[in-house]
């Protein structure tokens, strides 16, 4: 008998220190909770730590319509990976994106053309510093109507008897042309397209067609139109290549017509080759996180946005440059 409960008494020890060790291997929940609370974070309260401190804000920029369609590419992409930060980004043109630029309004502007020494001065004047960041390379593209058979180049100076209203049938450019009515179309004077036509082949003299703010109207009219001819950024001619024929240009320092191309615009060989540019703000770039976040991914993303836009990118030695300049406001 005595043998008896000595043996259930062995039996419920064991079993009690059984439980305890069970118990000191299992997991409590509310033990973990109190670690992660008052010791050492957990992963998920450092991802949540991350997450509050998300990036925010706002970001505005404005200017070029031929520079628009690369910065709305990369903005895409940007609004995916930092969904709390508004950027908005008009297209005034470059002219009316300056004016914007310094009244204060904006972060950044985007230009296809180089600022001007007004623009500069005005800049100066509102107590503004700014850099400068070229993003990729166009081609300004002279283009006819597919259903022209005769025009296979243009030197500058027909390109100028064209736009300064002097020629006023096909025929007036060049003899062997026929006794056809020209339509000469052209970006208006918002257009950084505008300027850079005007400077680089009327030596600043006036352009005489039809101006239309709107560029993809430039390019519809120019397809549907026989007699047309007009001029634009590299992107529209890609994206109308089937309905526009673009036109070989023999600029003062060709020897021979040069056809516009990638490569031939990313070597500037092509006589209308010009640089696309955004002016950033310093004044932003330094005080405004969002902002210096957004021009960082601009830049590694440019070269790609600018290839999916149509456009030329930039040499890896060119974008490389633009970085080095972000990186001094760090």
């Amino acid at each position: 008998m005595k043998k008896s409960i000595f043996m259930a008494a062995l039996l419920m020890s064991l079993v009690f220190i059984l439980a305890a060790c069970g118990g000191g291997n299992a997991s409590d929940p509310s033990e973990e909770s109190t670690e992660g609370s008052n010791g050492e974070a957990t992963e998920g309260s450092e991802a949540n730590a991350e997450e509050g401190g998300a990036l925010s804000g706002s970001v505005t920029g404005d200017g070029s319509s031929t520079v628009a369609p690369i910065l709305e590419l990369i903005n895409e992409d940007f609004n995916a990976e930092y969904p709390e930060v508004q950027v908005s980004i008009g297209v005034s043109g470059t002219g009316g994106g300056f004016e914007k630029f310094v009244a204060g309004e904006t972060d950044f502007q985007n230009a296809s053309r180089e600022i001007k020494e007004e623009e500069v001065s005005a800049l100066e004047e509102a107590g503004i510093d700014f850099t400068e960041f070229k993003v990729a390379n166009d081609g300004l593209t002279v283009a006819v109507n597919t259903e022209n058979d005769f025009v296979d180049y243009l030197t500058f100076e027909e390109l100028k008897t064209i736009y300064s209203g002097e020629a006023e049938t096909w025929s007036d450019v060049r003899d062997e042309f026929p006794d056809e009515e020209i339509t000469a179309y052209a970006p208006d004077q918002s257009h950084g397209t505008h300027d850079f036509f005007k400077e680089a082949v009327m030596e600043d003299g006036d352009i005489t067609a039809e101006l239309n703010q709107d560029t993809n109207v430039i390019s519809q009219s120019v397809a549907s139109s026989e007699g047309a001819i007009g001029f634009f950024g590299y992107n529209y001619y890609m994206v109308n290549q089937e309905n526009l024929k673009g036109v070989p240009l023999q600029g003062p320092e060709s020897e021979e017509p040069v056809e516009v191309t990638e490569e031939t615009v990313m070597s500037y060989e092509y006589p209308l080759a010009r640089p696309l540019f955004v002016y950033a703000k310093n004044e932003s770039l330094e005080n405004n996180e969002s902002f210096m976040q957004f021009m960082e991914f601009t830049l590694n993303n440019a070269s790609s946005a600018a290839e999916e836009a149509g456009y030329v990118p930039l040499t890896e030695d060119e974008m490389q440059e633009q970085k080095d300049k972000l990186e001094a406001f760090k």
